[in-house]
């Protein structure tokens, strides 16, 4: 299996030091859309899409508060376009393992009407049926050409003590559901068993690589960011605490990921580049 990390998306907020933790604060920040392609005996496989090809024709249709992060519409950052830059077609797309089904993380779901799409049970009730508070976090848009859904709900496997959700028992390919709510109400991780460990991509359970050191930080922008976003602030922050804990106890065994952190996404195309040397 080879992992290629993509980014598929990068917003620019004003305020670099509040939002990157350096520069200055009429600088512009930088966040990413950072997802996953899976090339596998099995076809590929995307863990979130980040932003898709209508989102970069129609930025607006993001709403306000993607508004207010600045999002760069550049179709080059689709995922679509980065498959098809490593010479596959949508249609090799095989299976897409969402996170949650917020804008910045489902927006190529379009891109790809072909894929089976997995996606925890909690989540795909709360986007089909939002509550008020949360109806500003779900774009119907995103799935009006009605994707393959793939419902999971059972939290059957312990991982690192954690609920796991096995979602592929028929491909060679390990990949687990790890339930990490508060950011969104079925928000989850995925973890991938690789040649020498495993890779958890947490999705937007922390935004920043600080926020797992003890003790934790994190930019205040990003800080005010979660809170405004979160549906459940106390599950969200318990997350974390078992995600620092996760990291102490196996970070030999288990790395770690968010969705936004340009740093982490730096030093991951940097060594899958070295590797590939």
């Amino acid at each position: 299996m080879r992992i290629h990390h993509l980014n598929c998306g990068t917003l620019c907020p004003n305020g670099a030091r509040l939002v990157n933790g350096e520069g200055g604060l009429l600088e512009q920040g930088r966040v990413v859309c950072h997802c996953l392609l899976l090339e596998t005996d099995d076809g590929l496989i995307l863990l979130d899409t980040g932003f898709g090809t209508e989102d970069t024709r129609n930025p607006r249709q993001l709403g306000p508060v993607f508004a207010l992060m600045r999002p760069r519409a550049e179709i080059g950052e689709t995922a679509l376009k980065q498959v098809e830059g490593f010479g596959f077609a949508a249609s090799d797309v095989k299976q897409i393992v969402t996170t949650h089904l917020d804008p910045d993380h489902s927006g190529g779901l379009p891109d790809f009407p072909d894929a089976e799409v997995h996606i925890f049970g909690r989540e795909l009730d709360a986007a089909m049926n939002p509550r008020l508070r949360d109806r500003p976090r779900y774009l119907g848009a995103h799935w009006k050409h009605h994707p393959k859904w793939v419902r999971h709900d059972t939290e059957g496997d312990d991982w690192f003590g954690f609920g796991g959700i096995r979602i592929l028992p028929d491909l060679g390919t390990e990949v687990l559901l790890i339930p990490l709510a508060g950011h969104s109400l079925g928000h989850t991780g995925v973890a991938i068993k690789t040649g020498d460990g495993w890779l958890l991509h947490c999705g937007d359970a922390y935004f920043h690589h600080d926020e797992l050191a003890t003790p934790p930080s994190c930019p205040p922008g990003l800080r005010f960011f979660q809170n405004l976003n979160n549906a459940d602030r106390r599950q969200r922050l318990t997350n974390q605490d078992r995600l620092r804990e996760l990291v102490a106890r196996h970070g030999e065994d288990v790395r770690l990921l968010c969705s936004h952190d340009p740093f982490e996404l730096d030093r991951a195309q940097a060594a899958s580049t070295a590797a590939a040397a």
